[in-house]
């Protein structure tokens, strides 16, 4: 059961469990502050596929593989998989999960999909419509680069405010079995568009829609941000945390001690040369398998909000002149121990 609090949000009267989680990463990833918490760093961008979509669907394939791999469970054992991707018609996601033959909900939300994906299945475990469900979302920078931006061979140049988009993705098991990892509620964000229409600045898209979420759910769940040990952003990266942390200060709400950016965190931006951080839906989703969620398992951390953040753009609203409209949907996670 679960019931729908303030305008925007879900508090499960039983919450599903995170039973397992998964982690893959590119060598750029895992040279960067958090390669030692992947479970997997590939050192051949082509994930010995033959085009950089083919990478990102045997990057998808292995996720789905490694979670059912540490959950000790078979296709058969999975009723529903929600999953998706940056690329057109979530081409990588499709051709990525095909042979397990598991019901598929492919989904889009840009790089706020991975909180897209966690709160539809925590809403379908919760129900009771299935016993576990998988969640899984990826990126890869070459493959998002030829849609997105430019050829690589284009050697384009790249401003200051610009993310990098991570290759990589996170996998994660829910059930309604115990488990020392929760889902207790869910906020489900709104699209913002404040007009920006830089593509290379992608944190200054998103800032807004992170604002409003934050807000929401402090409202919702009448929290402050004191409850939460953390407030994770998925990849507003330096820029869009700064405009973040404004906006929220307008409101009256401080969230500096709590907050932390999955884009600041999975590179050292000066070392490695990526701009504002890094952004793509493997961006949050592997940051929170890889860091953050083994501390809500050791008791670490109490609870989180986990809030990943999407511009949604493509080449043709681009191309027509569009502004890049943004969301995020926020998911809080909690040990199962009383708090």
């Amino acid at each position: 059961m679960q019931q729908a609090i303030g305008k925007q949000s879900i508090a499960f009267e039983k919450p599903p469990t995170i039973e397992v989680y998964a982690s893959i990463a590119g060598k750029k990833e895992g040279e960067g502050p958090l390669g030692r918490g992947f479970d997997y760093i590939e050192e051949d961008d082509y994930f010995g596929a033959d085009t950089w979509e083919g990478a990102e669907s045997a990057l998808q394939t292995r996720l789905l593989a490694k979670v059912m791999e540490k959950g000790k469970v078979k296709a058969k054992d999975i009723r529903y998989v929600f999953a998706g991707d940056l690329l057109g018609q979530d081409i990588a996601t499709s051709f990525g999960v095909m042979d397990f033959q598991i019901p598929l909900f492919g989904i889009y939300g840009a790089c706020s999909t991975a909180g897209e994906a966690l709160g539809l299945g925590a809403m379908t475990v919760a129900a009771g419509y299935a016993k576990k469900v998988a969640c899984l979302t990826s990126s890869h920078f070459a493959s998002a680069e030829r849609q997105f931006r430019y050829p690589l061979e284009y050697a384009g140049q790249r401003p200051v405010s610009a993310t990098w988009t991570v290759t990589g993705g996170g996998a994660y098991l829910l059930s309604d079995n115990p488990g020392k990892i929760k889902i207790t509620g869910i906020t489900t964000g709104c699209i913002y568009d404040y007009g920006v229409k830089d593509s290379m600045n992608m944190g200054a898209a998103m800032a807004p829609a992170a604002a409003a979420l934050i807000k929401a759910n402090l409202s919702d769940f009448n929290r402050s941000p004191g409850d939460y040990d953390r407030i994770v952003t998925g990849d507003l990266g330096l820029v869009g945390k700064t405009l973040l942390l404004e906006l929220l200060q307008r409101d009256g709400i401080a969230i500096e001690k709590q907050h932390e950016d999955c884009g600041i965190m999975i590179f050292d931006n000066e070392k490695q040369e990526t701009g504002s951080g890094g952004s793509g839906c493997g961006c949050a989703a592997s940051t929170l398998a890889a860091h953050f969620l083994p501390k809500i398992e050791s008791g670490e951390y109490k609870r989180i909000l986990f809030v990943p953040t999407g511009a949604l753009l493509s080449p043709v609203s681009f191309n027509e002149g569009n502004s890049v409209p943004g969301i995020a949907h926020g998911v809080v996670i909690e040990t199962a121990e009383e708090l």
